[in-house]
């Protein structure tokens, strides 16, 4: 998968990097290099599914709403 980010270079030379796709998809780093290798990691975290995502109901309940 490729995600396009978004560097954003600070006043101290750090950066602030972004995944504008991936609502709340942040991270930083001293170099660049440093902030695009924190934000793969970050990408994978935010991907990963969470536990309650993971619960198997054996039969499911089925109903319709109307608006």
């Amino acid at each position: 998968m490729n995600f396009k980010v978004a560097l954003e270079q600070c006043e101290d030379g750090s950066y602030t990097i972004y995944v504008p796709s991936l609502p709340g998809c942040i991270s930083e780093g001293k170099t660049k290099e440093e902030a695009l290798n924190n934000i793969k990691e970050a990408i994978e975290l935010y991907l990963e599914p969470i536990e309650d995502e993971l619960i198997s109901y054996e039969k499911p309940i089925f109903e319709e709403v109307a608006l």
